[in-house]
């Protein structure tokens, strides 16, 4: 049928779903324990906002909300189901490793003599304003591996950083 006899009102546009954080193709979805738990109150929290889609009575408006909060949905359990919990008291004590909290400072580059204190976490549980940074964050890939007092660089933009490593704890 030719678009020229449909209604626009028929016309329904494909809602946005909004991308979970980038996990890089190939790479393992590994996960804190804390983190696996923010994921599976983040499920609950959606199926229970799906089914209290009975208030809303616009079908439109129903059927659009639902079909977001269904994306959602399927986009996290694909994210919950692939997801590898590993245990930070698994971890090497005197290593940087996942779940690691890690204290270094920036010895040459931009931000010289800056102490530095963040948690290296998996990619959903990853907020800079609670110093957890994404074990896939170049940052975080710099800093893995190595071990206190050990020097390592990180290219950040044109500027090139140098870090000593201070301490690590797994708590």
């Amino acid at each position: 049928m030719s678009r020229g006899f449909v209604k626009e009102d028929d016309q329904e546009e494909a809602p946005f779903i909004p991308p979970r954080a980038a996990l890089p193709a190939g790479v393992i979805n590994y996960v804190t324990k804390t983190g696996l738990e923010q994921l599976q109150r983040e499920r609950t929290n959606l199926e229970d906002q799906l089914t209290s889609l009975t208030n809303i009575e616009d079908e439109k408006e129903k059927r659009h909300a639902r079909a977001v909060l269904t994306g959602k949905l399927n986009l996290l359990n694909e994210r919950i189901n692939s997801a590898r919990v590993l245990d930070p008291e698994e971890q090497p004590k005197d290593e940087v490793r996942f779940g690691a909290a890690v204290t270094f400072e920036v010895i040459a580059g931009e931000q010289k003599g800056s102490v530095i204190r963040f948690q290296i976490v998996g990619v959903d549980e990853a907020d800079i304003k609670l110093k957890k940074i994404a074990f896939v964050a170049p940052i975080a890939v710099a800093l893995t591996g190595k071990r206190i007092g050990e020097t390592t660089q990180f290219n950040r933009g044109k500027t090139v950083q140098e870090f000593k490593i201070l301490e690590i704890s797994y708590s």
